[in-house]
């Protein structure tokens, strides 16, 4: 069965610094029509950070559309054309102040792929080394490390509600084989 639908019309209804909305009337696979709301996005990039000592660098740090401190692995926005690697790369060294000499991707993730289109692209880095972070002018965290087993366990118990975190975690655990 043919599944894709066809964009009849698209309005913009919202254009912000960070996200655009668009509301396009759809041809359905039935013929039929319908209304879909969007939310376009760059995209993201995150990291699962391991040291020598099989511990993860998680940042925690206040995320407001949930009025609360959120434990995650380093993370951040790209910038529309922006090479998700070297995004990636740089996140990781301003957060917490590590360049990997092991890194590779883990694969994408669509967070809420029902409106939205953002896609996180998500790395493991190893054989870490560590300089000075350099955070953004509005963006305040903490970092800490924490044994890989226990972040594991963390995410298997519901502790770590981040999906791009368990995403990273559970991808991490499984090629590693730890």
């Amino acid at each position: 069965m043919e599944l894709t639908e066809k964009t009849l019309s698209s309005e913009k209804i919202f254009d912000g610094v960070i996200l655009h909305i668009r509301r396009d009337q759809v041809e359905l696979p039935g013929g039929g029509r319908s209304v879909r709301e969007v939310v376009d996005h760059p995209g993201g990039v995150c990291v699962l950070a391991l040291d020598s000592q099989w511990q993860a660098l998680l940042v925690s740090q206040y995320r407001y559309p949930y009025q609360r401190v959120v434990r995650e692995v380093p993370a951040g926005k790209l910038e529309y054309g922006e090479d998700p690697r070297e995004a990636a790369l740089r996140e990781l060294r301003e957060e917490t102040g590590a360049t990997p000499g092991e890194f590779r991707s883990l694969g994408e993730l669509y967070p809420s792929p029902g409106y939205c289109g953002e896609i996180i692209h998500m790395y493991l880095a190893m054989d870490l080394t560590f300089g000075e972070s350099s955070l953004d002018e509005d963006e305040f965290l903490n970092v800490e490390r924490i044994p890989f087993e226990e972040l594991v366990e963390q995410v298997l118990q519901g502790e770590i509600r981040d999906a791009k975190t368990i995403a990273a975690v559970l991808k991490g655990k499984l090629l590693l084989n730890l």
